[in-house]
């Protein structure tokens, strides 16, 4: 009876041992944040919207609800750069702790990929920041070249419960087009499927469940071709073996599933940008002994604006955030004209050729080249405080000398103009070149087909832009603006940011025609120092500025496009 007992005792718990497991994790995910961690608006001077901060008070929230062990927080990069927050402790205050990566550890992040910003910052940004995170910091396609090896780690292994994440980090491969050399020496940029291929069965072997976490957009259904900037959904569906992908760069909300080439299916989740959303991931998970498998995986995005800001969390924080209000609010200079970028998408505007104007006095160029930088920015007349200057020049861009035949000047100026304006067949039509599609979004800037900060014009020479001609046929240069001839065979030099002088927007490349391998050739020269730092110095040194519009090029015909503007205004801005 005694044996019996026992053996009864042995068969039910052995029984109740492999009995299924059911565990309900939540994945969080936070990408291009630019600079937000902290709830204050430095650029108005005012309290901000989203926030790490802000975000903790959600992710604190799930940890309490699910238990930590069941929740992972991952970053998708972009945190270095887009916010005077960002600035001051990459280039201001080098000696404290990098605000980011206090904000990371303090939030407890399990990883992050690097993204393509982040590298925008240099060296002596990312990789100090890289030190000073206690995250591992991801990054599989971006290669060491004195090693063949990862200069970041390709991807990590989180257990959590019992359960074995791997965490796969990829970042655009477009970087090369975009940033000058000096800033990501040392590297170069692998293909993400290729790379995912490479790294799938060991992760599969190690882990149980396999996340992307990619500094990517969605880009498109079905897509081919190798290194393509938003290659999300391209990974999803051509390499089998991922349960989640989470990503980021586009600032497009995304949350929805693909099937990838074996039919299964693939929750791909994008939060937008600067911490207003956190993406989750929902999965329930059966563990069978050591057999691991998700059940069910889906998603939302939480709206971080519907919660209150963590007082803990700011307190913490107040000395950065005290510092960087102290470093934006110093005055620099007086402005007598209000500065908006809303004329810029009609014709020459103050905003845009204040900027044309320092570029040509900084570099005795003959011709610049700029674009709003910034969608929808104001200065208002009065005092100029650093701040200002984000909202002028949004970006850490380098300023270069090129050269540049008058051909390869007009053929740009008609690439820029083809994404910028449609062609008008009668005068009820557009001039600006919307998206059918998202016309009516309720983000502005998704409404134009092309991203406006590729709406590049010209100082320098006088030309007109006739929008009743079909593209590459719209230019017309009449002279410079010195009124000497143009000569499309004579070489000019030209003003331009690095973003655009490293092929950024293919207005050198598929624009002027320009092989990509021949642009480094044509820089002639280049600043040690990002634009926005000129434009303080100039300010500075000026004290009062009233920028007014070159007038050196205008859309014609002018009794079409002046009440076509004046309803594409509306359209863009309503």
């Amino acid at each position: 009876m005694k044996h019996f007992l026992l053996l009864l005792f042995a068969l039910t718990a052995t029984t109740l041992s492999a009995k299924p497991r059911e565990i309900r994790f939540k994945i969080l995910e936070t990408t291009d944040v630019h600079g937000n961690y902290f709830p204050y608006d430095y650029l108005n001077q005012q309290p901000g919207e989203g926030s790490l901060i802000r975000a903790y008070s959600f992710v604190k929230a799930q940890r309490q609800l699910m238990k930590p062990q069941h929740v992972l927080l991952l970053d998708a990069g972009d945190i270095l750069q887009g916010q005077p927050s960002a600035y001051y402790y990459n280039f201001m205050d080098t000696v404290s702790q990098h605000a980011c990566a206090s904000v990371l550890n303090y939030m407890q992040y399990d990883a992050a990929t690097v993204g393509n910003h982040d590298i925008e910052a240099g060296h002596a940004v990312y990789d100090r920041w890289t030190k000073e995170c206690r995250m591992p910091m991801l990054g599989a396609n971006i290669i060491r070249t004195s090693t063949g090896q990862p200069y970041w780690r390709p991807y990590t292994i989180i257990k959590k419960d019992g359960v074995r994440f791997a965490v796969l980090g990829l970042l655009t491969t477009g970087i090369p087009n975009w940033l000058p050399e000096n800033l990501w020496s040392g590297m170069r940029f692998d293909d993400m499927v290729e790379v995912a291929r490479k790294y799938m069965p060991e992760m599969r072997r190690q882990a149980d469940i396999v996340i992307g976490l990619f500094h990517s957009g969605v880009g498109r259904e079905n897509a081919t071709g190798t290194k393509n900037e938003n290659a999300s959904l391209q990974v999803a569906q051509q390499v089998p073996g991922f349960d989640l992908i989470l990503c980021g760069h586009d600032h497009r909300k995304a949350n929805r599933k693909i099937a990838n080439v074996n039919g299964d299916s693939v929750l791909v989740l994008n939060t937008g940008a600067n911490a207003h959303f956190v993406a989750v991931a929902n999965l329930v998970v059966e563990k069978n002994g050591k057999k691991v498998s998700v059940k069910s995986a889906t998603g939302h995005l939480e709206d971080i604006d519907q919660w209150e800001v963590n007082p803990e969390m700011l307190a913490h924080f107040q000395p950065q955030i005290d510092a960087v209000k102290k470093f934006t609010q110093e005055v620099i200079g007086h402005n007598a004209t209000e500065l908006t970028t809303r004329p810029a998408f009609f014709g020459p505007s103050a905003f845009v050729d204040f900027i044309h104007q320092l570029q040509l006095k900084i570099t005795g160029a003959q011709i610049s080249f700029v674009a709003p930088l910034s969608f929808d920015a104001r200065i208002p007349v009065g005092t100029i405080r650093v701040s200002d200057m984000f909202n002028l020049y949004k970006f850490e861009n380098m300023l270069y000398v090129m050269q540049l035949t008058g051909q390869e000047i007009k053929d740009f100026l008609e690439y820029s103009y083809a994404g910028w304006t449609q062609q008008m067949s009668s005068p009820s039509d557009h001039l600006l070149l919307f998206n059918d599609r998202t016309i009516n979004s309720p983000e502005s800037w998704q409404r134009l087909r092309t991203p406006s900060y590729n709406f590049d014009s010209a100082a320098g020479i006088l030309y007109e832009v006739d929008v009743t001609k079909p593209r590459g046929q719209k230019i017309t240069i009449k002279s410079l603006a010195t009124g000497e001839p143009f000569d499309l065979k004579q070489t000019y030099r030209v003003a331009v940011n690095s973003y655009r002088g490293n092929g950024g927007g293919g207005l050198m490349t598929e624009g002027a025609g320009i092989p990509r391998e021949q642009l480094v050739k044509r820089v002639v020269w280049s600043t040690d120092k990002d634009l926005r730092y000129y434009l303080m110095q100039e300010i500075r040194q000026q004290k009062d500025i009233a920028p007014k519009a070159l007038n050196q090029w205008k859309f014609v015909p002018e009794n079409w496009t002046t009440p076509a503007a004046q309803r594409d205004s509306i359209t863009l801005f309503k």
